[in-house]
C-alpha cells in the first residue's frame, strides 16, 4: 500500500492494551473482520514503561482476560512487566491482528464509515472501539513551568526509581495511590512531603489475610453492584469519578511511620520554589507530579464529548454516532470497567453491539 491510500477494514480497534485485547477476543469469538492498532512497540509497553517497583493491586488469581486466566493463580501480585508479557502472550495465544507502532492521530467521518488517520495511511471502518482509558495525557499545573530550573521535576508517567532525582528533598504532588506508593519509595533515601488531600483508605490490606477474605467478597460486590444498572451505582458514580481511588497497599499511618511529612495542597510558586495552600514555600530539590491525568482525546474530531469534555456514552455505545464504541474509560459501566476485573465484561458487551449492528443493513445518516 502506498503512503496515504486508505485501508478499509470492518471494526478498527484503537488501543492494544487490556481494553483492546479483551475486544479483540470478543471479535475473534463472534467472527468479526477487525484490526487492532497500537502506538506502542510492543504489547504490554504501555505497563512497562511506569515505574520499576510497580506491582497490581489484584492478586494473580483474580487477574487475566477473556479466554485466559493469569498463568500463575496465587495469592501473589505480578509486576508491570509480569503483568505487560502476560499480555504479550495473549495476543499471541488468540493470534490477535495487532499493528504496532500505529499512532490515529485523528478519527473522523465519511458518510456512514469512521475515517481513522495515522503517519502512513488512513483506515476506513464501519465500527471502531476506542480501547483506551481516560489517562492519556499527563496533567500538569501550569505554575509548573515556573519552577526554578534547578529543580528535578516529572510527571510519575516519567518516574522509573529513585535515581532519576537529584539529592534533597522531594515533593510529591498528588495523594492517590501512585503518589503514596512512590512517596513510600523515596522517603528510604531523602525527605519527602506529599501533597494534597487524602483520598480515604481501603480497610484491608490485599497481601493479608483480611484481604484475603474480603478481596473476593468485594470483587462481586462491585462487579454486581457499583455499575450503572443499579441506583446505587449510578448515585454512587459521580462522586468516585471526581476523585481519586482509596489507599490500597501503602497506607496513611504508614506513609506517617516512614518520616513521609503530608502537606495540603500545592497551589502555586513564590520565587521559584512550590508554595502550599496555607502559603508555605517548600525548598525542595525535586518534584514529582503525581496529579493525574487528561482524557487526551483531542484527536477525535467527532460530536461525542460534552460541555466537560467527557464522553457521551451508554455502557460504551456512542449512541450520537452509531458505530463507535470506547471500552476502558473509567467507570464506563462499573467501578471496575478500566481494571482486570472488569473489562471483560464491558468487551463483551460492546462486541455484541457490534455484531447486532452488522447485521442490520448501514446508510448514510
Amino acid at each position: 500500500m502506498r503512503h496515504g491510500e486508505r485501508e478499509r477494514i470492518d471494526t478498527l480497534v484503537i488501543g492494544g492494551g487490556q481494553a483492546g485485547l479483551a475486544v479483540g477476543y470478543h471479535l475473534e469469538q463472534r467472527g468479526v473482520p477487525f484490526l487492532i492498532v497500537d502506538a506502542n512497540e510492543r504489547t504490554g509497553d504501555a505497563w512497562r514503561d511506569r515505574w520499576d517497583s510497580l506491582r497490581l493491586f489484584t492478586a494473580n488469581k483474580f487477574n487475566g482476560l477473556p479466554g485466559m486466566s493469569y498463568p500463575d493463580q496465587s495469592w501473589s501480585f505480578a509486576t508491570k512487566d509480569e503483568i505487560a508479557d502476560f499480555f504479550e502472550s495473549y495476543a499471541h495465544h488468540f493470534d490477535l491482528p495487532i499493528r504496532h507502532s500505529v499512532e490515529v492521530t485523528r478519527l473522523t467521518r465519511d458518510g456512514y464509515r469512521f475515517v481513522a488517520v495515522t503517519e502512513d495511511r488512513e483506515y476506513e471502518a464501519d465500527n471502531v472501539v476506542v480501547a483506551m482509558s481516560n489517562y492519556q495525557e499527563p496533567a500538569v499545573p501550569e505554575f509548573a513551568a515556573e519552577l526554578d530550573p534547578r529543580i528535578v521535576q516529572m510527571h510519575m508517567v516519567d518516574y522509573k526509581n529513585p535515581g532519576q532525582l537529584r539529592e534533597g528533598a522531594v515533593l510529591v504532588v498528588g495523594a492517590g495511590n501512585s503518589g503514596a506508593e512512590i512517596a513510600a519509595e523515596l522517603v528510604r533515601g531523602c525527605h519527602v512531603l506529599l501533597s494534597g488531600p487524602s483520598t480515604g483508605q481501603a480497610p484491608f490490606r490485599p497481601e493479608r489475610v483480611s484481604g484475603r477474605i474480603l478481596i473476593p467478597i468485594l470483587s462481586r460486590v462491585i462487579l454486581r453492584v457499583l455499575n450503572t444498572s443499579t441506583p446505587i451505582g449510578k448515585k454512587a458514580r459521580p462522586k468516585i469519578l471526581s476523585r481519586g481511588a482509596p489507599l490500597v497497599r501503602v497506607k496513611e499511618k504508614d506513609l506517617l511511620r516512614a518520616g513521609v511529612e503530608r502537606v495540603g495542597r500545592t497551589v502555586g510558586v513564590v520565587d521559584g520554589y512550590p508554595e502550599l495552600e496555607d502559603g508555605r514555600v517548600v525548598d525542595v530539590s525535586n518534584v514529582v507530579w503525581c496529579s493525574g491525568f487528561e482524557p487526551g482525546f483531542s484527536w477525535i474530531e467527532l460530536p461525542v464529548f460534552d460541555e466537560n469534555g467527557r464522553v457521551v456514552h451508554d455502557r460504551g455505545v456512542a449512541d450520537a454516532l452509531p458505530g463507535l464504541y470506547f471500552v476502558g474509560l473509567r467507570f464506563s459501566y462499573s467501578i471496575a470497567s478500566d481494571t482486570l476485573l472488569g473489562v471483560g465484561r464491558d468487551a463483551e458487551h460492546v462486541v455484541g453491539k457490534i455484531n447486532d449492528r452488522r447485521s442490520v443493513p448501514q446508510t448514510v445518516n
